[in-house]
């Protein structure tokens, strides 16, 4: 990516709220922040969603993996999902018992996931 196609922090934040505001999906490219090339992810693939399984689109993706089981859906209760997958560090993503049943039922679900390493992700499931 040449400098002039870059923006900063700030200049990102304020377009990405605007965007948010006007309903316009927003796709993210990379992740973190100096250096002009992604970092690869480490570790072990992880372990493949099984039947009934629903894995979420993770924005901005470098290694992370979003699933709810089966179970965790069956159960319809608040969760808090570790996203960490491959990735070299760690997100949270809490979904309400309501955020749960909807993605059980098909219903699309969004959530920002916490704000580690400088940055965070949204994830989207259905």
């Amino acid at each position: 990516m040449s400098e002039s196609a870059r923006i900063d922090r700030r200049s990102f934040n304020a377009a990405w709220a605007y965007a948010l505001l006007g309903g316009a999906a927003i796709t993210i490219t990379g992740c973190g922040g100096g250096s002009s090339s992604p970092s690869s992810p480490s570790g072990s693939n992880p372990p493949a969603a099984g039947p009934g399984d629903k894995s979420g689109d993770v924005s901005a993706n470098h290694g992370h993996v979003a699933t709810i089981t089966a179970a965790q859906l069956s159960a319809g209760g608040a969760l808090s999902l570790n996203i960490r997958g491959v990735s070299d560090h760690a997100h949270t993503v809490n979904l309400s018992a309501g955020e749960v049943t909807s993605v059980a039922s098909g219903t699309r679900v969004s959530k920002a996931s916490s704000s580690d390493d400088g940055h965070a992700h949204t994830v989207t499931f259905n």
